[in-house]
């Protein structure tokens, strides 16, 4: 009889069953909801269906933000939707969370612990102290090494063997380990305490909120019309005309410089362009700081599979005189070098990530009105194209 049939057959059914809660909580790909109505046998429905025209009903869930300059992002403070938006989507991210809004669940699963076991970042900070001990001692090692041999070198005999360790084989001893004490990575089973009193705790209050960039907010404003922003100073809605002028002035300072005015290659404007491109066809688009990029692109969410590319947006002008001309820095627009190149391209390649090179071509000053800068209609003039760049590796690539 095989011991390790059983486990094996536990763990595919716990994976399984946490992949159907997943795609349960995650069913919807964006905020709004298309349910189909309940069957009638009316005449209008039937002559409806025989010309194919669509009878489901939009559930829209009016979600509302606030607008905060100093972040250049929307504030949605509000619990429901917060979680519309981040399980409808994967919209934004939690201001102390590394993603999804789960400050007040860890919060609560740590009091529930109560110093019984350890959460998942006092885990992941036991792991890094480790593996800094492990380098630590490593160089030690190394250095005992090579002293020792010198040492042998001098006085003519052979040098004594000594033990270098391994990532595979060292451990952590109880004077050199910097986690403290160790406490069990998973909770106990749950006994039945309902003798014992509890200790009555004040309710914990939720300090976190979904932060949306200005680009997500601006997707869900103009094309789903899901969100309502208000402005930070009167709580009030700001109309769609005060939110396009809200987007633009966060990169002007000070905003009241005519040199700001009717500008093609306002930065909100680029990265929109290219935010939209790979919104429009069903991609997940997140932010790509922490892997030197843009943004990154998930096929379904972060729940669900890692993100397979990395994009770099590179902003390219039909007029040249326009960049000589521009207020902005923005970033990519000069030419950029192969060492430059080959670091982001290599960082990418290590964590299984594809580079994608995004071109927007920013349309001439010349050729675009002033008012049709002051609304959404300028974006049928910006184009995207996109390079993908992989990196050679011989010994992966004979074939």
């Amino acid at each position: 009889m095989s011991l390790i049939g059983p486990s094996r057959k536990q763990g595919s059914q716990k994976s399984g069953a946490r992949r159907a809660e997943n795609n349960r909580i995650y069913a919807h790909p964006l905020p709004l909801v298309f349910s189909a109505p309940a069957p009638s046998p009316s005449p209008l429905t039937h002559l409806l269906g025989l010309f194919g025209l669509p009878l489901a009903r939009v559930e829209n869930p009016h979600c509302e933000g606030v607008f905060d300059p100093a972040t250049r992002s929307v504030w949605v403070t509000n619990e429901r939707d917060s979680t519309i938006l981040w399980r409808r989507g994967f919209f934004g991210k939690g201001d102390l969370s590394r993603s999804e809004p789960s400050w007040l669940a860890r919060q609560i699963n740590a009091r529930k612990a109560a110093g019984k076991y350890m959460t998942s970042e006092e885990i992941r900070e036991k792991r890094r102290a480790e593996r800094r001990q492990f380098k630590l001692d490593r160089a030690a090692a190394i250095a005992r090494a090579a002293a020792e041999a010198e040492a042998a070198f001098a006085e003519g005999r052979e040098a004594a063997p000594t033990v270098i360790p391994s990532g595979a084989t060292w451990k952590p001893s109880a004077s050199s380990s910097a986690a403290g004490p160790s406490l069990p990575a998973e909770p106990p089973e749950a006994e039945d305490d309902s003798d014992e009193d509890e200790q009555e705790e004040e309710p914990l209050e939720n300090l976190e909120h979904l932060q949306l960039t200005l680009q997500e907010a601006w997707f869900l404003v103009w094309n789903l019309d899901c969100l309502t922003v208000l402005d930070p100073h009167t709580n009030e809605p700001m109309t769609l005309q005060d939110i396009w002028h809200a987007f633009h002035s966060v990169h002007c300072i000070p905003p009241e410089l005519p040199i700001y005015a009717n500008r093609a290659d306002n930065p909100f404007l680029v990265h929109y362009a290219a935010y939209h491109y790979y919104r429009a066809l069903g991609w997940v688009v997140k932010g790509g700081i922490k892997f030197c990029v843009d943004y990154l692109l998930y096929k379904r969410g972060p729940v669900f599979h890692h993100a397979e590319f990395a994009v770099v947006v590179i902003p390219v002008y039909e007029d040249p005189a326009d960049k000589e001309s521009s207020p902005f820095n923005l970033p990519n627009s000069d030419t950029f070098s192969w060492t430059w190149l080959s670091t982001v391209n290599r960082v990418n390649s290590q964590v299984q990530k594809t580079l994608i090179l995004t071109y927007v071509t920013i349309p001439a000053q010349s050729r675009i009105s002033a008012d049709l800068l002051s609304s959404p209609a300028c974006f049928a003039h910006y184009s995207v194209r996109d390079v993908v760049l992989r990196r050679f590796i011989p010994a992966r690539m004979r074939d």
